[in-house]
């Protein structure tokens, strides 16, 4: 398959290296990391509120990490939160050391594969800039040789980001779940890892290997590129956000957009109906993709009769 660079906006981008980079930025919405170089220093980030005579429901879209520095709680967040008695995130930590025993078996289940390693559809050169990008990770070519397309693409987009001084101990969904534990509250998920996993390990191998061939040719621009990205998610600035988010991928590749975004969001929203049937206040914080564009939860709720409101 021929690969090529494509530097046209979101809007004009079609092929191979056009749904990589869709790939790349949607991926962002479940686990991978998002960040920025120069948000402001308090961030604004939007937040609506879904209602019913008992039950008040707080939806926060989020990015996944930021560098330490970042100031995102603002009083209407700070009050939003504490108002709360329960929380969803797209996944808890839950317990760490558990965690990472899972995540061990899933990535050993669903990102090697010995029996049909990397080499056998890069070309040299591509390999000698994978070695080039697996540095970061303080890794080599070889070792990930035997990743499955997308792992790689994750383990060397995540280490540019973590190298440029993004930290996901800074992303506003740890925080989140940090606040709510120091207050006796257990997150809930609405996903679980192997649900998250899968989004990845469910591509195709074409769409493996375009999001891998995106990936180490421009991971060295990886942080500058997403500062567009928070700067607007600190404006909210929801019209950018769509644009990055949404368009681009809808317009490329429709299944990839099903599987990342709609089929998620039309899950989550299933989830929310229900804990409208029960009361309270509840704080639900997923990656602000979710929440954003004709398919985001918040349109599936409309569609079932169920009025969101954008807090100001």
């Amino acid at each position: 398959m021929t690969m090529f660079k494509d530097n046209a906006s979101p809007k004009r981008c079609s092929g191979p290296a056009a749904i990589s980079r869709a790939i790349r930025r949607s991926l962002a919405t479940a686990f991978v990391a998002i960040a920025a170089c120069s948000a402001p220093a308090v961030a604004q980030p939007a937040i609506w509120t879904v209602k019913d005579a008992d039950s008040t429901i707080y939806l926060l879209g989020t990015v996944h990490l930021l560098k330490p520095d970042t100031v995102w709680k603002t009083d209407k967040l700070e009050a939003a939160l504490n108002e709360a008695q329960d929380v969803w995130l797209e996944l808890p930590t839950t317990d760490p050391n558990a965690m990472a025993g899972e995540m061990m078996t899933l990535v050993s289940q669903y990102g090697l594969s010995p029996a049909t390693p990397l080499s056998n559809d890069l070309t040299p050169e591509e390999m000698k800039t994978l070695d080039e990008a697996a540095k970061l990770a303080g890794l080599t070519g070889a070792q990930l040789n035997i990743f499955r397309p997308w792992f790689a693409a994750l383990t060397i987009s995540t280490a540019a980001i973590t190298h440029a001084g993004f930290d996901p101990a800074s992303g506003v969904d740890g925080k989140v779940e940090a606040a709510f534990r120091a207050r006796g509250i257990t997150p809930k998920g609405l996903e679980t890892a192997e649900q998250q996993i899968k989004v990845f390990a469910n591509l195709s191998r074409d769409k493996e290997l375009a999001y891998l061939r995106t990936t180490i040719d421009e991971y060295e621009e990886a942080a500058t590129e997403l500062d567009t990205l928070v700067e607007s998610w600190s404006h909210a600035d929801l019209a950018t956000l769509e644009d990055i988010f949404v368009t681009s991928m809808k317009s490329v590749s429709p299944e990839l957009y099903a599987a990342l975004l709609t089929n998620r969001n039309a899950n989550w929203a299933v989830e929310i109906e229900d804990m409208l049937k029960g009361k309270g206040v509840t704080f639900i914080a997923v990656g602000a993709g979710h929440l954003i564009g004709d398919d985001s939860v918040l349109a599936m709720l409309k569609a079932k009769g169920i009025a969101s409101d954008r807090m100001q």
